[in-house]
């Protein structure tokens, strides 16, 4: 589960293809092709964990000739990475050793055995002393962590990981943490905390393996809306130059932003409706879709109506472009 930089790890690539092909909203047209390009997915990294999986659910068709020749390559490279291992303890030093248990962790990784590969993990961890190489083994979990979104798993790492920081580490491993953090509070509603993490590290950004940058700012910004007040809002979002950089790119966001600020609550509304459909394709966002929604209309009702002390609900209504129904939802 390893990513170059500037490149999302495939497997999380491969979840949110998942989501989508089992989302209600996704035309049936759109699904052909997702369910093409999973299954070229799980058949290139021989996934014969995953491929049971989504076969027992009525994903991907059955093959048990396909299913019988992934998990013979799987035993065939085990018992090379094995070899390697025993190698590795009778010929070779530590250092190698620790190596050729990693390769035996990434490769349970690759073929999405979830179970195996925690448990190769913690086999790697018993023969790693360095603070650096043992928190890559963190966010190799954290990465598992959210292609089976096992929030359990996830905060448990999250805070191995802080206790291993206690120990030393670096900077920029620090930095990557928060990110991986502020996806989890994001994930489980606690927007707040995720608008803090993803703020505080909008200028040291490295964790592409989790998402390119430009998704990174849609989910500060979503996130730093319903959670800042309005001064912060203008210092830490509205004017960050690490976000007016890209925000143009990602529709309707400039405009959600801006027009919230300026008070244009007509252009405000027409962008809400336009981020909506993204917000519902999210894998990590879909879930609290309607509590997102709720929390945005509170905030933008909060301060339209500081300005007044009454104020009728139709009023409210041709401010916004909307009809009265909406408002009293």
């Amino acid at each position: 589960m390893d990513s170059e930089e500037g490149t999302q790890q495939p497997h999380l690539v491969l979840a949110h293809k998942l989501f989508l092909l089992r989302h209600p909203d996704v035309q049936d047209i759109e699904k052909v092709r997702l369910k093409d390009e999973v299954f070229a997915a799980v058949k290139s990294d021989d996934m014969a964990p995953l491929y049971e999986t989504l076969v027992a659910d009525s994903v991907l068709e059955s093959d048990q000739g396909l299913l019988d020749s992934m998990r013979a390559k799987i035993d065939e490279e085990i018992k090379k990475l094995d070899e390697k291992i025993a190698d590795a303890q009778e010929n070779l030093g530590e250092s190698e050793v620790r190596e050729a248990n990693l390769a035996k962790s990434l490769y349970f990784i690759r073929i999405g055995d979830k179970e195996k590969a925690l448990e190769q993990l913690k086999v790697t961890e018993s023969k790693t002393v360095a603070v650096g190489q043992k928190m890559d083994l963190v966010f190799y979990t954290l990465q598992l962590g959210f292609f089976y979104m096992d929030f359990d798993l996830i905060s448990k790492s999250i805070d191995k990981a802080k206790s291993l920081f206690e120990e030393g580490g670096d900077w920029e491993r620090k930095n990557r943490l928060k990110v991986y953090e502020g996806l989890y509070c994001m994930s489980t509603r606690n927007f707040k905390k995720a608008a803090d993490l993803f703020l505080d590290s909008i200028s040291t950004f490295t964790t592409y393996e989790l998402f390119p940058y430009d998704k990174f700012i849609f989910y500060t910004v979503l996130t730093s809306i319903i959670s800042l007040d309005r001064v912060s809002l203008k210092q830490k979002v509205v004017d960050a130059p690490e976000i007016l950089t890209v925000i143009e790119k990602i529709p309707y966001l400039s405009e959600f932003l801006n027009a919230l600020y300026d008070c244009q609550y007509k252009s405000f509304f027409v962008a809400f409706a336009g981020l909506t459909e993204q917000i519902k394709l999210d894998r990590y966002l879909q879930p609290h879709f309607r509590y997102f929604m709720r929390e945005v209309r509170i905030v933008v009702y909060s301060q339209f109506l500081e300005s007044y002390k009454s104020v009728t609900i139709e009023a409210m209504a041709k401010a916004f472009g909307v009809t009265v129904e909406f408002i009293d939802l």
